[in-house]
């Protein structure tokens, strides 16, 4: 894995040296590929029914909340490194050392970052991914697409979850067999969101008169909304479903 150090290097000076103009955000929908689309929403909705709602509701009746979320707090914490990079690829130097001195904080006081000491000092996490690095650069959104086990994104923000993959620090700092814990660690975490938004989850895919126009439209709109310096609302969590899983 140390291997592919260069291959990172490179692409933190790449986006240091790069020019980083005044991103646009996108307007409307451009889904040309709704049937397809629908069609893998639909079978997102049968696996949830089938596999991850059911899951989420054995795993927060067996495990206790303390340890669901010091499990989630633990996730997160191994997502920063990954943050910290794409703050530096945005030129956002200010955010890179807030991720940096919460990451030193949970990572030592909160031990290993079961604990999260840095939020009640005011180191809120400042989240970002490389689909925000893409946009920084002025890649367009791109089309609405929809991949079993990805969910709702973008063309843009697909390969940006490739990318976040591929940079996260982790897979290059921790060794065998230690670093096959974290993708079983960020499912877990996923597990506890999915139970922790049920009813509002269970609303938008269950009770809506379309779920795939409704989810496509809060996605769009969160998104956008963070993408132009806003704060994420609620709704948002409900995508860590999918997005933890690139981290």
């Amino acid at each position: 894995m140390n291997s592919r150090l260069p291959f990172l290097l490179a692409l933190v000076f790449s986006g240091l040296l790069g020019g980083c103009g005044t991103p646009e955000i996108a307007s409307g929908i451009n889904d040309p590929y709704e049937e397809v689309n629908r069609r893998n929403h639909e079978k997102i909705v049968n696996g949830d029914r089938s596999f991850l709602r059911p899951a989420a509701y054995g795993y927060a009746g067996a495990v206790p909340k303390p340890v669901r979320t010091g499990i989630s707090n633990f996730a997160a914490n191994l997502g920063l490194p990954s943050d910290v990079l794409n703050n530096l690829l945005q030129l956002r130097l200010p955010d890179a050392m807030h991720n940096s001195v919460r990451f030193l904080v949970n990572s030592t006081v909160g031990l290993g970052g079961v604990l999260d000491p840095g939020s009640r000092i005011g180191l809120t996490a400042r989240d970002t991914d490389f689909g925000e690095t893409l946009h920084v650069w002025g890649a367009g959104e791109g089309v609405y697409v929809v991949f079993p086990g990805v969910g709702p994104s973008t063309t843009r923000d697909v390969v940006g979850k490739g990318v976040d993959l591929l940079i996260n620090p982790v897979w290059y700092l921790v060794g065998l067999p230690e670093v096959l814990a974290y993708p079983v660690v960020v499912g877990l975490a996923a597990l506890d969101t999915r139970y922790s938004f049920g009813e509002t989850v269970d609303s938008l895919l269950y009770d809506s008169a379309d779920s795939y126009a409704q989810t496509r439209l809060l996605y769009l709109e969160n998104r956008r909304f963070q993408l132009s310096g806003g704060v994420q609302e609620e709704n948002g969590d409900l995508y860590d479903l999918y997005d933890e899983s690139f981290e």
